[in-house]
């Protein structure tokens, strides 16, 4: 049945009434949740987590700035916020295929300079800015994963609707079966993170990236280490560049130094890259090889394991941020700061100015229209003058990675000892990253050695420790429009990428019985980083929500 049938046949739906309803339970929409309670303490606000909880799904390197948390909390180190380790030290690291070439901190650009900055564990950031929402009558609702937009007569958001639950593999209801419920609200806010499903949809539907550059994406694979005590230098923040990445595909790696004698160890592979054979997660197992890296981590264990999209168009590419009944906050738009590798602060201050915008249209008696306050605020905002002086950071590095490396100097090291705060010039990005893969019989295979099991490992042991699950008799989330195209165009053109880029083993090719292939999804796998939906060659592949409270379930990552 379809989901219409479904409704028709056992609706309608219950209703529940708000003035805001946030989707995302991340820094972003707590943030706007917090802020709105404070400039508006009677103000009902809803939020919807897809998570089993506030912090299951969130995943980030992470060093944060503490600029927007300041803000927006003063007292955050009085009430105890878990940001323990404040940065000690920054190495940036040129890696050869053996050696490594450190950058003299002279020679640093500003965006490499974590002074003042923490090495967190992002998850447990949200899940106490959760708290401190509740504390304000915040209503906080995981395991609920909103489905569907809801809109108005004349077109404007008018909330959300959660997916129902209880539906079979067959697509009929089962034992246990729940219709989903709406959400009304007088505002909307979409703070789902990078790729958001029900953000991509507004943003088709509205335009809302007419003639903004084409966004582009990485995806960022995690590992959290217990490390030997000998070999943990809390506070320490190592980046590389260069190997195993040639010349054009964009990359690079961390090692961040927890307290507790923990290493937050990750690689960020472009989404935009060439080479159909290439496999991000096999790219990170090889970095950990090197010897630069190796060091960190021998006599270590690894403790946890995930994967995310990371938006990283930047200015040029974000799209606008408000549309009538709703706005765009966080990542869902696209303010992560690449040159910085930060995103958080700006996902804070994000949802803090719609906060500020929604706060006195609700006293004007206003719903349902556009909330032009809102983009005027960032555009006038530190968040954006930030934005602008990094708005040609990755747009640099699709010319290779010599020039990018080169230009990220300029635009960050020199440009500012000439007096200059940003670039006089502006790139933009033409080609979305699904349109970049050259067909498979264009390049040479990559072969990736096999995991050891200390140092490197497979996917599955992987997946494993990320804790993910999914009700198994459900309809698989990840959706193809057209179920030939996987053989008969990726398989054939393209050596199936999806079976390489997914860092979950989701995507397999294998025998169907009449001596072709077939591609079985294993959906159980999914930690919901939604490469897929990203890079897709076809643009076949389109993330769904699962029901509620399925995915990963990170512990502090």
């Amino acid at each position: 049945m379809s989901p219409e049938e479904i409704l028709a046949q056992y609706g309608p739906r219950e209703a529940m009434e708000y003035d805001v309803v946030v989707v995302g339970a991340g820094p972003a929409g707590l943030a706007t949740a917090i802020r709105l309670k404070q400039l508006a303490p009677h103000t009902s606000v809803a939020v919807l987590e897809k998570g089993s909880e506030p912090g299951a799904h969130i995943l980030s390197g992470a060093v944060m700035d503490p600029r927007a948390l300041t803000e927006l909390l003063p007292d955050w180190q009085a009430a105890g916020a878990p940001l323990e380790q404040p940065v000690t030290g920054d190495e940036v690291l040129f890696l050869g295929s053996r050696g490594a070439r450190r950058v003299p901190s002279r020679l640093l650009p500003a965006v490499f300079d974590n002074h003042g900055n923490y090495v967190v564990r992002l998850g447990h950031v949200v899940r106490w800015l959760a708290q401190q929402a509740e504390a304000l009558g915040v209503e906080i609702f995981p395991g609920f994963a909103a489905a569907e937009v809801l809109h108005d007569d004349a077109g404007a958001v008018r909330g959300v609707a959660t997916g129902n639950m209880g539906i079979g593999k067959d697509g009929r209801p089962h034992e246990g079966f729940q219709l989903g419920m709406e959400l009304l609200a007088k505002y909307t806010v979409f703070a789902e993170g990078a790729r958001g499903h029900l953000g991509k949809r507004l943003i088709a539907r509205y335009g809302l990236d007419k003639g903004r550059s084409a966004q582009t994406f990485a995806l960022g694979i995690k590992e959290l280490w217990e490390l030997d005590a000998g070999r943990a230098h809390p506070g320490l923040v190592v980046h590389t560049a260069g190997w195993p990445m040639d010349e054009q595909c964009y990359g690079g790696g961390f090692v961040y130094h927890l307290a507790h004698n923990l290493a937050a160890v990750g690689f960020v592979t472009g989404l935009d890259y060439q080479n159909p054979w290439l496999s991000p997660f096999e790219e990170m197992q090889r970095w950990k090889t090197h010897p630069a890296i190796r060091t960190h981590l021998e006599g270590g264990k690894r403790i946890g394991y995930g994967a995310r999209a990371i938006v990283a168009g930047g200015l040029e590419a974000l799209p606008e941020l408000a549309f009538p009944g709703g706005v765009l906050v966080g990542c869902d738009a696209g303010t992560l700061n690449a040159a910085r590798i930060k995103g958080s602060h700006a996902a804070l201050k994000t949802g803090m100015l719609a906060a500020e915008a929604i706060a006195p249209a609700l006293a004007a008696g206003r719903a349902h229209d556009l909330l032009a306050a809102y983009p005027e605020a960032f555009a006038a905002s530190w968040l954006h003058a930030e934005l602008a002086q990094a708005r040609n950071f990755k747009a640099w590095f699709k010319q290779g990675n010599t020039i990018g490396s080169l230009m990220t100097g300029v635009e960050h090291w020199l440009l500012p000892r000439l007096g200059v705060k940003r670039p006089p010039w502006t790139l933009h990005n033409r080609t979305p990253d699904h349109k970049r893969l050259h067909a498979a019989g264009q390049v040479e295979p990559i072969r990736y050695p096999r995991p050891d099991g200390v140092l490197t490992f497979d996917r599955l042991s992987s997946v494993f420790l990320s804790s993910t699950n999914h009700e198994e008799n459900q309809p698989a989330h990840l959706t193809l429009k057209d179920a030939s195209v996987p053989v008969a165009v990726n398989l054939a053109d393209y050596a199936g990428p999806e079976s390489r880029y997914c860092p979950a083993g989701v995507y397999e090719f294998v025998e169907d019985g009449a001596g072709g292939e077939r591609l079985q999804i294993n959906a159980q796998n999914c930690v919901h980083c939604k490469s897929c939906d990203i890079k897709d060659p076809t643009q076949n592949i389109v993330w769904v929500a699962p029901e509620g409270g399925g995915g990963p379930n990170y512990s502090g990552m």
